[in-house]
């Protein structure tokens, strides 16, 4: 990882920016906290994102506790709980929080969830300390300054038999090729900070990190956590101008491209860099 891009880059930018757009708030154009718009958000999420419940796991963790850090609107809180898990959900984003606790309102899972407002990098200040079957992190420690803090902040809610689920940016993916290519004209050497700008749906983002496998697996490492599962996917085949108005027409090379050979590609160059860890 390249750290020092990311020097000046503080906790309350990142805040800031979900803050003024909650991740896939605009997945749907009905009225933002009813259930037709959380039905319609959770359809599109998992429509374009399939992996995640195979990810996640959802049944699996009946009856167990979860800690999701990043819950942003709530999508993956409101299925753990349905699936009967008990959940603490942090975030960040009080805007997206609030939506979140509005959804557990409305799917009458208020009792299941526990939400707080708080940062990954310090959790233990706001979190009681106790552990968790689960720590589920999806698309979330990647958009922290400091990363291994993060992790770090992961130990003290775990015990052995506990399990670590993470998606984290893949560095060598199409995504990051097709960002350099695009924005960056070829120019690898600015890849961090492309990367960053372009690495979301609103353009900006103060801080995004790309890993590689073995990056990610010397960071969970150092802080006592064994991978026993990694894999990548997701690959955003559609048109950016049709997507958001809710056509789902793929860009001209992935139309004519067979579909085993697009996910072939998922599965060698895709943008979710999926991790299952355990404590060593």
């Amino acid at each position: 990882m390249n750290e020092t891009i990311f020097q000046d880059r503080t906790i309350q930018k990142v805040q800031e920016f979900w803050d003024r757009r909650p991740c896939n708030i605009r997945h749907s154009s009905k009225e933002v906290g009813t259930q037709d718009y959380f039905d319609e958000v959770e359809a599109r999420k998992y429509f374009v994102e399939p992996h995640i419940p195979r990810f996640a796991e959802f049944e699996r963790w009946q009856g167990k506790r979860v800690l999701e850090i990043g819950c942003g609107i709530g999508t993956d809180t409101i299925n753990f709980a349905r699936h009967g898990a008990l959940v603490t959900a942090v975030e960040l984003s009080r805007r997206s929080l609030d939506i979140a606790r509005q959804r557990a309102k409305v799917y009458q899972l208020e009792d299941r969830i526990r939400f707080y407002e708080a940062n990954a990098q310090k959790l233990t200040q706001v979190v009681p300390v106790e552990p968790y079957d689960l720590v589920y992190s999806f698309g979330v420690i990647h958009h922290t300054p400091d990363p291994e803090q993060a992790v770090d902040q992961i130990r003290y809610y775990v015990r052995p038999g506990s399990t670590i689920k993470l998606m984290v940016y893949n560095r060598y993916s199409w995504k990051v090729f097709w960002i350099v290519l695009k924005f960056g004209k070829g120019q690898f050497w600015r890849l961090p900070g492309l990367v960053a700008r372009h690495s979301e749906a609103q353009e900006g983002c103060p801080v995004t990190f790309a890993f590689t496998k073995s990056e990610i697996e010397q960071l969970l490492a150092c802080h006592g956590f064994k991978i026993t599962e990694m894999w990548v996917d997701h690959i955003f085949p559609y048109r950016v101008a049709d997507y958001v108005q809710y056509r789902y027409n793929r860009v001209w090379y992935f139309r004519w491209m067979p579909q085993p050979l697009f996910h072939w590609m998922e599965r060698h160059w895709g943008w979710h860099l999926c991790v299952t860890a355990v404590v060593t």
